[in-house]
């Protein structure tokens, strides 16, 4: 989480070019959506009794569980992406190259506005993430895969989102002060869908889809001095502190 703000921070809408950053979770962890109180929604004991360390993204949102997933943050400027109508517009937009991905690996994927039935509450606000769905949430057999936030700071897009190798729905709901089951339910990853791949393959596929859907080329890159120097800076002093961690204050 100190890296993708790190990234964030250091991106120039003017000079920059766009980043796809793709990682992973070890050991698995709780993040808290930017407002989410931790004591409200997070059964802080047994969080702390099985060494879950909980953390908080800059992303709004609902608790996320990260285990066994493939995660994505992508930094760039609105003139750098296809058009979009309006920000919420820019979740279909920034969100294509998933439909794409899923696809690819021959799930029946699409948008939850275009498949769930009709009465179907999008956009409620819920504790825990994988319990609502917003419109542009990739649905795939009737159930939600995955889930994306994003932010804008000066002139900057900030996405991040998971892919879930495996359904730890159940786990992580088991960590919320409420932990009606239902929550869980609707939620899919690609071990449900027979997709079986390692991790470096699905981030190759992951990188051929975001190529294709976006029409670029993406090349390996490092931290700059800067963006690295910032990550330490907050990884020391907001990202390893309770105060941000828990209450949300320090930004």
């Amino acid at each position: 989480m100190a890296l993708d703000e790190a990234l964030l921070r250091s991106f120039d809408p003017a000079t920059s070019l766009p980043i796809l950053r793709l990682y992973g979770w070890n050991p698995p962890a709780l993040s808290l959506g930017r407002f989410q109180k931790a004591a409200l929604v997070l059964d802080l004991e047994r969080c702390r009794a099985d060494g879950v360390a909980v953390v908080r993204r800059v992303t709004g949102g609902g608790v996320i569980y990260h285990a066994d997933e493939l995660t994505y943050s992508l930094v760039c400027a609105p003139g750098q992406i296809p058009p979009a109508s309006s920000i919420k517009d820019s979740f279909r937009v920034l969100t294509g190259f998933l439909l794409a991905f899923y696809c690819n690996l021959g799930l029946d994927a699409a948008y939850a506005a275009d498949v769930v039935p009709e009465g179907t509450r999008l956009g409620e606000r819920t504790a825990f993430c994988f319990a609502g769905k917003e419109s542009f949430d990739i649905i795939a057999n009737g159930r939600k895969i995955g889930g994306n936030a994003q932010r804008r700071l000066k002139g900057t897009i900030f996405q991040h989102g998971s892919i879930p190798l495996h359904n730890r729905a159940a786990t992580g709901l088991s960590y919320m002060s409420d932990q009606t089951p239902e929550h869980a339910e609707g939620t899919l990853s690609l071990a449900e869908c027979g997709v079986r791949a390692d991790m470096k393959s699905l981030e190759e596929s992951l990188v051929t889809a975001f190529g294709g859907y976006f029409g670029v080329a993406l090349r390996n890159d490092v931290l700059s001095a800067a963006e690295q120097a910032d990550r330490e800076w907050l990884l020391v002093n907001k990202y390893s502190t309770d105060q941000w961690n828990l209450e949300g204050v320090g930004e």
